[in-house]
């Protein structure tokens, strides 16, 4: 039950939740703590914050302090790779990544949570990378006091979620072959310009590539080719070319022959329209279409993480992708920090 008295009367009382200081330039931050006994001499201070009245909290069985609701939301809501430290403030617990990985939010029990009233999470997008360290997510109990009925339903509802609403996911350092397709460069007729992009995006994630195979248009050569660069160790082959609707480009066909199954040819993402994937038994194929060599950013760059964390991508996955998968080619990438692939 809260009362609301004059800070007169509220000495000797121990305050119901912090009291915050604001000086321009110098301090932001709070002045008393929550919990703290108030004293006489705290009055003056009290007064220059503007204070003539505080909370008296004192719970009944059937409340819940902020606090103490937020701690337990937080716990709830946190799955492998996401935790939080310290005590909350002011009903608010900050959720951090306790690893580098890919982040994964459970988007309906997040809604689910959301829609009780009383009690809120904001998160960072799923599938978004993210560093040991870093925010992902913020929750508090918006009310000083919260009936412990909804804080158990909050709880539930993130539990509901498995393995927690929020979790980041490692990922693994892959053993890359890759395959730059194409009579023109194969020839030298055109000089290649895949292989410091695709170089780049690997390390960028503390892969390493195998070897790298530059082949002709021709099927048998490229499956030959895709079986030496696994019996080589690849764990995940990269294409580059032979991607479109040309009959010169063969690379789908030849992976195909080499073994290649639950292919998905097309995307709802733009740039990338002709961009595959497939597996060839446990091992991810990608096809990056010509767009990978203009474009700084690609749906190569919103499943290549999601592959590297264990995610088997399907046609639904690709699909979902064109809301939000439409790039403004902006003069500056600034990809992640912008809408594309969110």
């Amino acid at each position: 039950m809260i009362q609301v008295v004059s800070i007169e009367e509220a000495v000797g009382f121990p305050l119901a939740h912090d009291i915050t200081e604001i000086r321009p330039g110098e301090f932001k931050g709070p002045a008393f703590l929550r919990g703290y006994i108030l004293k006489n001499g705290d009055l003056d201070h009290l007064r220059r914050l503007g204070k003539n009245h505080l909370y008296v909290l004192k719970p009944e069985n059937d409340e819940v302090h902020e606090d103490d609701a937020a701690a337990a939301m937080a716990d709830a809501l946190c799955g492998p790779g996401v935790g939080w430290q310290g005590p909350p403030r002011e009903g608010k617990v900050v959720l951090k990544a306790t690893r580098d990985g890919l982040l994964k939010v459970a988007v309906d029990a997040l809604m689910e949570f959301n829609m009780l009233g009383d009690v809120m999470c904001a998160t960072r997008h799923t599938n978004t990378i993210v560093k040991k360290g870093e925010q992902v997510a913020g929750t508090r109990a918006i009310p000083l006091v919260i009936p412990r009925q909804r804080v158990q339903q909050a709880v539930n509802a993130a539990k509901g979620a498995p393995a927690g609403v929020l979790k980041v996911k490692p990922f693994r350092k892959a053993r890359v072959g890759v395959m730059i397709t194409g009579d023109e460069v194969y020839h030298g007729r055109i000089e290649d310009k895949f292989e410091a992009v695709i170089r780049k995006k690997v390390t960028g994630l503390k892969g390493r590539i195998v070897d790298l195979k530059f082949l002709p248009d021709d099927d048998a050569r490229i499956a030959d080719a895709t079986h030496e660069l696994l019996a080589q160790g690849a764990d995940l082959l990269i294409t580059t070319g032979g991607m479109s609707v040309d009959p010169d480009d063969r690379t789908r066909f030849a992976l195909k022959r080499a073994g290649a199954r639950d292919m998905v040819y097309g995307s709802a993402v733009l740039p990338g329209a002709m961009f595959m994937i497939a597996y060839i038994g446990k091992v991810p194929v990608l096809g990056i279409p010509a767009c990978g060599i203009y474009a700084a950013s690609t749906i190569f760059d919103l499943i290549y993480p999601r592959v590297l964390a264990g995610e088997k991508i399907q046609r639904r996955d690709v699909a979902q992708l064109g809301h939000g998968g439409l790039c403004l080619n902006c003069a500056k990438c600034t990809y992640p920090r912008c809408p594309f692939g969110k």
